[in-house]
């Protein structure tokens, strides 16, 4: 179905593995930092795992255009882009849940 609307399936691949990998490691940073007792040190690893995440998926674009650079397959980037908000979402989704229930447990004690 994909290659009916002109998109190269290494393309997505290698971009959803990478975006699996980075958002894998961006999580886990996250999740150690939900056991400081400072607010602020879970804001700034939300912050810098954004940023390091944008920086890989920068890079890694970069590379892509100068590998294949007349034949870059822009349908491939778009649903790239569109795995870069899922992964997002879910990440964010995930450890807010994680917050709340740290949160929780806390007023309970």
């Amino acid at each position: 179905m994909l290659a009916k609307w002109g998109v190269d399936q290494n393309v997505v691949i290698y971009g959803n593995l990478v975006l699996a990998v980075v958002t894998i490691l961006s999580f886990w940073l996250s999740r150690r930092s939900l056991n400081s007792d400072n607010p602020n040190v879970f804001v700034r690893a939300m912050y810098g795992n954004f940023m390091i995440k944008m920086f890989v998926c920068i890079a890694v674009a970069f590379i892509y255009f100068y590998s294949v650079k007349p034949n870059i397959n822009k349908p491939g980037l778009f649903i790239c882009m569109g795995l870069y908000i899922v992964y997002t979402v879910i990440e964010v989704s995930a450890l807010t849940k994680l917050l709340r229930k740290k949160k929780n447990a806390q007023a309970g004690s």
